[in-house]
């Protein structure tokens, strides 16, 4: 139990040390989570179109 209480103590000072970012930051840094992943979506999706219409185009061809 006393290295519990402990563990939660050294946690508690380790996160007294940690440097938050401000608001401006942190949505800064969501909005730009959001458009790299909607951007490798979109890509991720078109590979996957051209690639599938690719494929068919070659097995209906034989």
């Amino acid at each position: 139990m006393n290295s519990l209480i402990k563990y939660f103590r050294d946690t508690a000072t380790e996160l007294k040390q940690v440097s938050w970012p401000t608001q401006h930051q942190a949505m800064l840094y969501t909005v730009l989570v959001i458009f790299i992943s909607v951007f490798v979506s979109l890509f991720t999706g078109a590979f996957d179109f051209l690639f599938s219409r690719g494929i068919e185009a070659f097995v209906n061809r034989f």
